[in-house]
């Protein structure tokens, strides 16, 4: 307790450490399998798929695949939405000792190559929409096996595909006839220890190339544990009703983690939603009564609460939990959140650190703003930005440095990489945070977003909180931009809610009042959206890039 003071805030039933079992990822399918053999896995556009039905599938897709020579070590690249098709590749690859190499189902034919001579790669499971984009890729990069599936295909009287349908390239395998065509049902035996490679789940890309972090079987297993009695509260529901929305994409580690596994280790039937359109997700919501937990991100959270018939769906009833992640919660979306009477947590986390590592607790104390304390079994360090070294006092913004046993293997193939980020079991994370005398974190930018201005040091977050208090706006990012004078300057781009109008001075003038001078943005863009990744954190990089640019083609022209 000494060393780690944040733990006199867990909640009663939290542990301070956790005796993880020592069992390869696929190993929690079992759990399910064995104790609600007849619960529903998944819920599919209205078709159903049990716990048993889902283990004899990940069983028979793993000796198929072992028929078409993969083997343990070698790298799957899953490129699915979240499917029936993504559960069973998932689990039939690890029962082999393959290591899944999650791939985002939008990525051009560039993005796949770079992440197949980043892996080596050697087998991608994918689906009939992105085909044109595969064939692409297939012209530049070595893939021993492609496997085609369509997302329909487990829809009940949905017709289902043909790989003569389908029109697929001589030697590529149809997915559904593949499972078919293998008989052999029973347990494969390949044995996969704890520290064996699971995962190599890309980066987010947001200050270059995405760069392949290795996330162990151990590293998987402590994430779906932690996260699982962090949220103890979710117990309360029988396992029998336990349902979980699958909004977050499986190919992203957050969804990965609090949402497939976490349904395994919770026998939950996941209730599969392959892509964030909102009213597709609103009307799915309405069929269920109830949902114990319900993941997702602020930009998701934002689009639900301010939908026509949120009201309606009485969400502070229907939600067990709510948790959000992978980028923070405004203050305003805070208080709209319990305002509506939803219980909610929210957390940190990184792909390098198994999505989790930092959360506020679900019954104690939350700060607005604050990211939480450290999970169980976690330590940190708060150190100088500049210098690396030394530890900031209590109160001073430093970056964040983490051991735990969610933090990745190392990058994979990459010993630099891997050296310049982890040292002594030490995770460099980039972020900037504050610790403050309750010992509750509070992110207060990316190490990279700081902004230089003038001399003075701007963290885009903080002007983001208060473009995010003004009446009109629904979204927000402020984005430094090279200035000749002040070497930096702040640019922000605006998202209005629906039907509302505003102007430049408005929000200049509005940030005047809240804002020391040096902090106020010196141009503001209108947008009717905002660049996201995957999971919805508003990807700055690209606003920089596309201002850059822009500013390029003007010099060129006067010149």
């Amino acid at each position: 307790m000494e060393s780690r003071p944040w733990q006199r805030h867990y909640d009663y039933n939290v542990p301070l450490t956790i005796r993880y079992p020592r069992i390869p990822l696929h190993n929690l399918l079992d759990i399910p399998a064995n104790y609600f053999p007849d619960k529903a896995a998944c819920h599919f556009y209205g078709t159903q798929m049990t716990f048993r039905d889902l283990r004899r599938s990940v069983w028979r897709m793993a000796h198929a695949l072992a028929g078409l020579g993969v083997q343990k070590g070698d790298r799957v690249g899953i490129n699915l939405p979240n499917c029936p098709q993504y559960l069973i590749a998932n689990y039939a690859a690890l029962s082999l000792g393959a290591v899944v190499v999650n791939l985002n189902p939008m990525y051009t034919a560039a993005e796949l190559k770079h992440a197949v001579e980043k892996t080596g790669m050697s087998t991608l499971i994918t689906f009939d929409m992105v085909l044109p984009v595969i064939r692409l890729l297939c012209r530049e990069a070595d893939l021993a096996r492609v496997i085609v599936t369509r997302v329909s295909d487990f829809i009940a009287g949905v017709p289902r595909s043909t790989a003569k349908g389908l029109e697929l390239e001589a030697g590529w395998r149809h997915f559904s006839e593949l499972l078919d065509g293998c008989l052999r049902a029973g347990r494969p035996g390949v044995e996969v220890r704890p520290e064996d490679p699971c995962m190599i789940q890309f980066t987010g890309g947001t200050t270059g190339l995405p760069k392949p972090a290795v996330l162990t079987h151990a590293n998987l297993v402590a994430s779906t544990l932690q996260c699982s009695l962090w949220g103890g509260t979710t117990s309360l529901t029988p396992p029998e009703r336990r349902t979980v929305a699958a909004v977050l994409p499986f190919f992203h580690v957050y969804g990965n983690i609090v949402v497939m596994n976490w349904a395994m280790f919770n026998c939950a039937t996941q209730i599969l939603i392959p892509r964030f359109q909102i009213d597709e997700i609103v009307e799915t919501l309405a069929k269920f009564p109830e949902i114990t937990f319900f993941p997702v991100v602020p930009t998701m959270i934002t689009a639900l609460i301010s939908h026509p018939r949120a009201e309606e769906l009485e969400l502070g009833e229907k939600f067990g939990l709510l948790n959000s992640g992978g980028a923070p919660m405004p203050r305003e979306l805070i208080e709209r959140v319990k305002e509506m009477g939803i219980l909610f947590t929210e957390g940190w986390g990184m792909s390098e650190t198994t999505s989790l590592g930092i959360s506020s607790p679900i019954l104690g104390m939350k700060k607005t703003g604050s990211i939480g304390v450290p999970l169980p079994d976690t330590d940190i360090r708060i150190v100088d930005v500049a210098e690396g070294a030394e530890e900031v006092r209590r109160g001073e913004p430093g970056e964040l440095l983490i051991r735990s046993p969610l933090v990745m293997q190392g990058y994979f193939d990459s010993p630099k990489d891997t050296a310049e980020q982890l040292r002594d079991g030490w995770l460099s994370t980039g972020d900037i945070v504050v610790r403050d005398e309750d010992d509750y974190l509070f992110v207060v930018d990316r190490k990279k977003d700081m902004v230089i201005a003038g001399g003075y040091n701007i963290y885009p977050r903080e002007i983001d909180e208060v473009l995010y208090q003004h009446p009109k706006v629904l979204e927000a990012a402020s984005v430094g931009m090279p200035d000749e004078y002040r070497g930096e300057t702040l640019k922000a781009y605006i998202v209005l809610k629906p039907g509302e109008t505003a102007t430049d001075e408005d929000i200049v003038s509005f940030c005047k009042e809240r804002l020391a001078a040096y902090k106020i943005p010196k141009s503001i863009e209108f947008r009717l959206s905002l660049p996201k990744s995957a999971v919805g954190k508003v990807l700055r990089k690209i606003l920089r890039d596309e201002e850059l640019a822009r500013q390029n083609t003007s010099e060129t022209v006067l010149h």
